[in-house]
């Protein structure tokens, strides 16, 4: 394979006079031994490419040979010097692992290429078997953090999206956007602080041992929670196609239309009523809000 080969060749120039005397010619005197040499020109311009990109706003490589090599080489790096705990402290970053870190999401996420991180990662640590992985992926969410809101996205935007540990790199940007979309709604604050609120008593709930399956209609007493669950299955009905085809801000807008009951719901009706069956059957219908809403964002970051 061509990429293999370009990955075979990608360092031998550095052993070069020229290179050892002009150390900022790695890369482009290999492509130019490479071509000599009669390799492929995919070949050469990998080798050339595969250090890209060098610093902020630099190019990315071109082509799938080049663009596999250079994240090839930059998770390899990452990989082995977090295997053996050399991880930037500070303003120090000796092995310019952050510039690496950001490399990789930039080519993923600007390519849209299919890749999720976790596969990244794992394929890394392939050679460094039993090492713990979690640091580098901490380390590639903080770096993802950076890169977004550098290209412009609030706080509570990056926030909703990268609490929920997204898998797919290159659907990051579409799904900000829809968070961006929704929070321009206004249904937006308010049906934020109600996610906030459901997530509080979940929460508080799981804290006392509180259990309960799945929402049982004919358990419902108030108007109020009945006219939520009717509201949330048509909602749901609606949204998951569009989820499916890839639409997320229409998915996220779908759901404007529970604020009117949601607003009712907290109005009219106690959560965690006295009467067991009821209570478990709240706290269901609540956690089949949330779990809806926040498929992709957490909604509830909004209103942070």
């Amino acid at each position: 394979m061509q990429a293999e080969r370009a990955a075979e060749l990608s360092k031998a120039d550095l052993l070069t006079a020229m290179v050892g005397e002009f150390p900022q010619l790695q890369g482009v005197m290999g492509r130019y031994y490479a071509l000599h040499d009669g390799e492929p020109r995919e070949v050469a311009d990998a080798i050339e490419q595969h250090y890209r990109p060098r610093f902020a706003g630099d190019k990315l490589p071109e082509g799938p040979i080049a663009s596999a090599v250079a994240l090839a080489d930059k998770l390899d790096s990452l990989a082995a010097l977090f295997s053996i705990k050399e991880l930037p402290t500070g303003e120090k970053d000796p092995f310019g692992l952050r510039r690496a870190a950001l490399g990789v999401i930039r080519i993923v996420a600007e390519n849209q290429l299919p890749l999720s991180l976790k596969d990244l990662v794992d394929g890394a640590f392939g050679p460094f078997r039993g090492k713990p992985q979690t640091d580098l992926k901490v380390f590639f969410t903080e770096r993802m953090r950076s890169y977004f809101l550098e290209r412009g996205y609030s706080a509570n935007e990056v926030e909703a999206v990268l609490s929920l540990n997204p898998v797919a790199i290159a659907l990051i940007p579409k799904q900000l956007e829809a968070v961006r979309a929704f929070s321009a709604l206004p249904e937006a604050a308010s049906l934020a602080a109600a996610n906030k609120r459901i997530a509080n008593i979940l929460r508080q709930a799981e804290a006392q041992g509180v259990t309960f399956g799945d929402t049982d209609v004919s358990a419902f007493k108030e108007p109020a929670e009945i006219s939520l669950f009717e509201a949330l299955q048509t909602a749901s009905h609606s949204a998951r196609p569009l989820f499916d085809s890839g639409d997320f801000a229409g998915y996220l807008k779908t759901f404007a239309s529970l604020k009117s009951p949601v607003d009712l719901f907290f109005d009219a009706v106690m959560v965690m009523a006295d009467d067991k069956k009821l209570r478990e059957n709240r706290l269901a219908l609540l956690t089949d809000m949330r779990k809806a809403m926040n498929r992709f964002s957490d909604i509830s970051k909004l209103a942070a």
